[in-house]
């Protein structure tokens, strides 16, 4: 019996550890292969491929299910005798109606070690298989749940060994050091597993040194890393001993319980740059956070960013759409976080998951949309149009912030206004001139110019900055735009009298009114007249020199 397992990833880069641990667990299986998709390959041929095979056995999420249904259609035109075997956590829940469909024949529903296993031993004879769902003479049966998969069955694991070394430097690595999670938020499948269990520690660190050896990203799966003080310092100090100068560590944190000794290692110990924090803020109102059963001091959070984000680099979230949480309240939480210049700050949109409790919370009036990703039309506490409004918001964060595109811009429009109504009124300004996936760079600055000219015009430095931005962003010198650079002969003057090199860099010098390097350092503004000047290697994008004198 040929066997493949297989997934449609939502990116290239990306990597599902799913089908690699069930690989390695049943590699001594005759006939057993793993293959990666993605969701943007052409569906006619990934069927082609998975027809010659017996069984198909498909990891499904919610950004892959839809796909994921159509090239299982499609392989069973091209071969009606094969099997399609689905699992993963969008179709352990609620999966009456996939399981109706003719294109899919069986589902593992919950952790799939042991069921897989014992539907490869027992194929085609699959009544004593535990937790899989099959059709009998019209009717689906779902058989008994497997008892919980042991951990320390992966003493020996190290699921990427059966990949190309070469290739896996340039995608996104990924690790489970443990299965489930502490808390209980209503809105997340982790908190269906509330016991916490750990990977054997000879497992987690061969894998890691592996994938530090041959890889460059690596992203922890645990839902909050930072449960166990001494864990954590032993994975960090293995990470130290161990890295290599192009990886990048990515944690999914809880801030306000971090131990002070973590907090220490990090300071004494953590060189910056090397690790990413992902810490789930989700919303500053607390009376949300207890409408879905969140304990979170956003106060304690916003202190431990402050102490590490000079050395580690902050992925900080908030969801739109959560109970009791109305309009300006969002927009309190929407500047509360941005004011942190974490360098990602991602506004997510309440999703309503299969399994969760959130699906069943009747009282808050929720309308969502019925296909994946499920997210959220409408409530008591938003309507259509507030939400429709507020992606608008989340396109202009994800161009001009989260693309590094107008930093320094954005920081003073934080600063000295409201970011929220900014970000708001620039990405409904934004639409009215160039789709969000269809722009070019140029079209970025003058659409930001334009929108200040009409609603800011009167702030000289917020006009400034916007052209400051413009020429830090690029490697070499660009078109001159915005700001008026001094004129040859003053250019050739201040070159000479600042005793710049003309030889190896490209410069642009710009008056302007007010210290540029204080503001980046102090995040304030001290009004002189003195010159931004942008040098250019070539290489990296441009830096500015620092000094406050005119000519």
């Amino acid at each position: 019996m040929k066997v493949l397992l297989s997934t449609l990833n939502a990116k290239y880069i990306h990597t599902n550890l799913a089908i690699r641990l069930l690989y390695e667990l049943n590699q001594d299986f005759e006939g057993l292969d793993w293959k990666e998709f993605t969701i943007k390959e052409d569906k006619d041929e990934i069927a082609a491929y998975c027809s010659a095979f017996d069984v198909l056995a498909f990891s499904c999420y919610i950004w892959n299910i839809n796909q994921t249904l159509e090239v299982a259609k499609k392989i069973k035109l091209l071969n009606p005798s094969v099997k399609i075997l689905l699992g993963g956590p969008e179709v352990s829940y609620e999966y009456d109606e996939v399981i109706s469909r003719d294109e899919v024949d069986y589902i593992i529903v919950g952790e799939g070690e042991i069921p897989f296993k014992a539907f490869l031993r027992h194929y085609p004879h699959l009544e004593t298989v535990p937790g899989l769902l099959r059709k009998e003479n019209g009717k689906t049966i779902l058989s008994a749940s497997p008892p919980m998969f042991e951990l320390k069955n992966l003493e020996n694991s190290m699921p990427y060994r059966f990949d190309k070394p070469e290739e896996l430097s340039n995608k996104v690595l990924y690790i489970e050091t443990s299965r489930g999670c502490p808390y209980k938020c209503e809105f997340c499948l982790a908190s269906l597993d509330n016991k916490v269990r750990y990977v054997p520690d000879a497992s987690i660190k061969a894998t890691l040194l592996y994938m530090m050896q041959h890889g460059r990203v690596i992203k922890f799966l645990d839902r909050t890393f930072n449960i166990k003080r001494d864990f954590t310092i032993d994975i960090f100090t293995f990470i130290l001993e161990h890295h290599r100068p192009e990886n990048v560590f990515q944690f999914e944190i809880t801030a306000d319980i971090l131990h002070p000794d973590i907090i220490q290692f990090i300071h004494e110990k953590v060189p910056k740059g090397l690790f990413r924090f992902e810490i789930g803020i989700q919303t500053v109102n607390q009376k949300a956070n207890l409408e879905v059963s969140r304990k979170q001091s956003f106060e304690k959070t916003k202190g431990i960013i402050k102490q590490l984000d000079y050395k580690v680099e902050m992925h900080l979230d908030l969801i739109v759409g959560l109970p009791l949480d109305y309009w300006g309240d969002i927009k309190y939480s929407i500047e509360e976080v941005f004011k942190l210049h974490a360098p990602e700050m991602q506004l997510g949109f309440l999703k309503f998951l299969k399994g969760t409790t959130m699906r069943n919370k009747e009282q808050h009036a929720f309308v969502y949309d019925p296909e994946p990703p499920y997210q959220i039309i409408q409530s008591k506490y938003l309507s259509k149009d507030e939400l429709a409004r507020i992606v608008m918001l989340e396109n202009a964060l994800e161009i001009y912030w989260n693309s590094k595109k107008t930093i320094h811009t954005l920081k003073y429009v934080a600063a000295n206004y409201s970011v929220f109504d900014f970000l708001l009124g620039l990405g409904e300004y934004f639409i009215t001139i160039k789709e969000f996936h269809k722009y070019s760079l140029n079209d970025v600055f003058y659409i930001l110019r334009d929108y200040v000219r009409t609603n800011y015009g009167d702030d000289q430095i917020l006009n400034e900055l916007i052209g400051i931005d413009y020429y830090l962003h690029f490697k070499v010198k660009p078109q001159l735009l915005f700001l008026e650079e001094l004129s040859r002969t003053d250019k050739n003057s201040f070159i000479e009298k600042h005793k710049l090199d003309h030889h190896s860099f490209r410069f642009v010098i710009i008056p302007i009114g007010f210290n540029f390097n204080h503001f980046v350092k102090k995040n304030e503004i001290l009004k002189s007249a003195t010159h931004f000047v942008a040098q250019y290697n070539g290489l990296s994008k441009a830096e500015s020199l620092e000094w406050n004198d005119a000519i």
